[in-house]
């Protein structure tokens, strides 16, 4: 299983932890999100890439440009049955994803993001990999997220559409896609999934 907590990097901007939850409501963790502590949100998933969209949905700058949050990925057992609200949820992988947060959260990067479980080896290969996607999220700019959020990944022949919504040039779009790495942060998405569900494979040794 795969615990994904949360916490803001700039209490003085606010709560803004229900606009966190607004932003991860699309998503469907076995043990939703949830506000635990604070200023902070905590959900666990069965699915790997699921959490890995978690991580960078929480990575992606506000309206003012900047990246609020710290993100920990704990990977390991969950005692079951699973509760309906993480406040009851327990296991190994609750208390790696709290290490993972708190060494997150005192890095202070612009992808604050770790990942903590039982073959340190394997999550230290999965945080380097969402670590270099999470910092081509969190380096996008307002306006290339107005073409991104218009795009739908593997499908071929969108540009033209997005141009048009926009009231842009299609080269406008492209460039933006380009200048993004739009298409090599989904390529690596999966590579991110993989060791983590590899990792998760290993707690089960």
């Amino acid at each position: 299983m795969f615990t994904v907590t949360i916490n803001q990097r700039d209490r003085q901007a606010g709560d803004r932890v229900p606009a966190l939850l607004k932003a991860l409501a699309r998503l469907r963790p076995e043990v939703p999100f949830d506000r635990t502590v604070g200023d902070e949100a905590q959900a666990v998933f069965a699915d790997a890439s699921s959490a890995v969209e978690a991580a960078l949905v929480a990575l992606r700058p506000d309206a003012c440009g900047e990246v609020r949050w710290n993100v920990g990925i704990g990977v390991g057992a969950v005692d079951e049955p699973l509760p309906l609200g993480v406040a009851d949820a327990r296991g190994p992988s609750l208390v790696y994803s709290r290490r993972a947060v708190e060494r997150a959260q005192s890095g202070g990067d612009a992808a604050a993001i770790a990942v903590e479980g039982p073959d340190a080896g394997l999550a230290h290969d999965a945080e380097g990999v969402l670590r270099l996607v999470g910092l081509t999220v969190a380096k996008r700019t307002l306006a290339e997220w107005r073409v991104l959020d218009l795009l739908t990944p593997g499908v071929r022949g969108q540009q033209k559409a997005v141009a048009e919504a926009l009231g842009i040039t299609t080269q406008a779009v492209s460039k933006a896609v380009a200048r993004a790495h739009w298409a090599e942060e989904w390529a690596a998405r999966p590579a991110a999934a993989r060791l983590l569900g590899l990792l998760d494979a290993a707690s089960g040794k």
